[in-house]
C-alpha cells in the first residue's frame, strides 16, 4: 500500500493505464519532441513566448477548469494562443503525449507515475487537486451491497487503467478480496451511466459528475478515495509538460501555474462564484458543483513548493516517492514490468514554476 506521503488531510482518475495499454503504447509509439507551434514571440515581461499552448484537460471540478471558465490562462499569456483539448481519461491524455500532441494535460497519479516509468517525455509541474470523495465506490441500493465484502460476484464498472480503478483494486487488496472473486469491467464515465440507467452494473468506483448521477439514481458510497487516503492510498489529479516545452518555455509554465494560482485563490475566497463558472462545463447546478470542488484538495503554489509536494529543483519533494509506490504497486498487479528508481520520479517534478508564483504571489 501507498505510505501517505503526501500528508492527506480531512480537506479534501485516471488511467493506470490499462494493463495492456500504456506500457505497449510507450513501446510502440515514436516519441515526438512536442515542439512549440509556430515561431517564439518575445513576451512583453522578457524571454520568449510560444505562438500556442496545447493544453489536455478533462472536466475536474479543480482549479484548472475554473481558470479555464474564467479565461485565466489567456489573460496571463495574451500573445499565445490557448488550445484546450478535452480528454476523458490520463490514458488518454497520456497517449497523446506520447503522440506529441500536446504540450501540458492532466493525468491523475497513477498514469503518471507509468508514463514516467514507460519514458513519456513529460514531468509534473502542478498538482491539480488531491483526490477525497469525488472518487467513490458506489453501488446501487437494490443490489444486496451493504460492506465491500459483498461485492463478491458483483459486477463492478470502472475505467481501466484509471486511478479508480487502481483504488478499487487497492481497497479488495486491503480487505483480503481476490480481484477474481469480482466481476470487474472496462467502462468509461459515459459507458457506465448508462449501465448504470438500464440496471447493467451493480456499481462503479467512478468520479463526478457522473458519480453525482449514480447517487441522486438510485445509489449509495461504499468507500470512497478520501477513505483510502486515510489508509494510505493516495491519489491526485496532476499536470504534466513536455519536457522540451517546459525548458524552451519556463517563463509561459511560470505564467500558466500564476492562473492556477489565481483560480486557487478564487475558490477560497469566493467558492460559490467559482462553483457558478464551471457549472456548465460538469452539467451540474452550482449547488452540485461546489459540493463537488469542495470534495478535493485545492493547493496554491506556496503550498506545493513545499517538501511534502514538489519541493525545490535542489530537493524535490515527497511526490516523487508517491509516484514510485504507485508504480510498485503496478508492478505487482502486471499493468508494468518495472517501476524506475526514486532518482527517476525526482527527476520528473519539475518545481520551478510553482517556486516562480509563489514568489510572485508573495509579492
Amino acid at each position: 500500500m501507498l505510505s501517505n506521503k503526501l500528508g492527506f488531510q480531512s480537506v479534501s482518475r485516471r488511467k493506470f493505464n490499462t494493463l495492456l495499454g500504456l506500457a505497449g503504447v510507450g513501446m510502440a509509439l515514436t516519441f515526438s519532441a512536442c515542439a512549440p507551434s509556430g515561431a517564439d514571440k518575445a513576451s512583453t515581461g522578457g524571454g520568449t513566448m510560444p505562438e500556442e499552448i496545447r493544453i489536455g484537460y478533462q472536466v475536474v471540478p479543480n482549479a484548472e477548469l475554473l481558470a479555464k471558465a474564467e479565461g485565466l490562462v489567456e489573460e496571463n499569456l495574451p500573445d499565445t494562443k490557448i488550445s484546450w483539448i478535452k480528454y476523458s481519461s490520463g490514458g488518454d491524455v497520456n497517449k497523446a503525449m506520447a503522440a506529441g500532441e500536446l504540450d501540458a494535460g492532466l493525468a491523475g497519479s497513477v498514469p503518471v507515475s507509468t508514463g514516467i516509468a514507460t519514458d513519456l517525455p513529460y514531468q509534473v509541474y502542478f498538482i491539480h487537486d488531491l483526490i477525497g470523495d469525488n472518487e467513490a465506490l458506489a453501488v446501487r441500493t437494490d443490489s444486496g451491497i451493504i460492506r465491500l465484502e459483498d461485492i463478491k460476484g458483483k459486477k463492478i464498472a470502472v475505467p481501466f487503467g484509471s486511478t479508480t480503478h487502481f483504488s478499487l483494486l487497492s481497497a479488495l487488496e486491503s480487505n483480503g478480496i481476490d480481484v477474481s472473486e469480482v466481476n470487474i469491467v472496462d467502462m468509461s464515465p459515459d459507458e457506465t451511466m448508462a449501465a448504470w440507467n438500464s440496471g447493467e452494473i451493480d456499481g462503479s468506483f467512478i468520479w463526478h459528475p457522473t458519480l453525482g448521477k449514480m447517487l441522486d439514481s438510485n445509489g449509495i458510497v461504499l468507500t470512497s478515495a478520501k477513505q483510502l487516503a486515510e489508509e494510505g492510498i493516495i491519489t491526485a489529479d496532476l499536470a504534466v509538460v513536455n519536457k522540451e516545452f517546459a525548458s524552451q518555455y519556463p517563463d509561459a509554465m511560470a505564467q500558466y501555474v500564476s492562473a492556477l494560482d489565481e483560480a486557487v485563490e478564487l475558490y477560497r475566497a469566493d467558492p460559490e462564484a467559482a462553483a457558478e463558472a464551471v457549472s456548465a462545463e460538469l452539467g451540474l447546478n452550482t449547488e452540485k458543483s461546489l459540493a463537488a470542488m469542495d470534495e478535493l484538495v485545492w493547493l496554491n503554489a506556496e503550498e506545493q513548493a513545499s517538501p511534502k509536494y514538489l519541493g525545490t529543483a535542489d530537493k524535490p519533494g515527497a511526490l516523487a516517492k508517491v509516484l514510485k509506490e504507485s508504480a510498485e504497486f503496478m508492478v505487482s498487479q502486471g499493468a508494468i514490468e518495472v517501476a524506475p528508481e526514486l532518482e527517476i520520479y525526482n527527476s520528473a517534478l519539475y518545481s520551478d514554476a510553482v517556486n516562480a508564483a509563489s514568489e510572485v504571489a508573495a509579492k
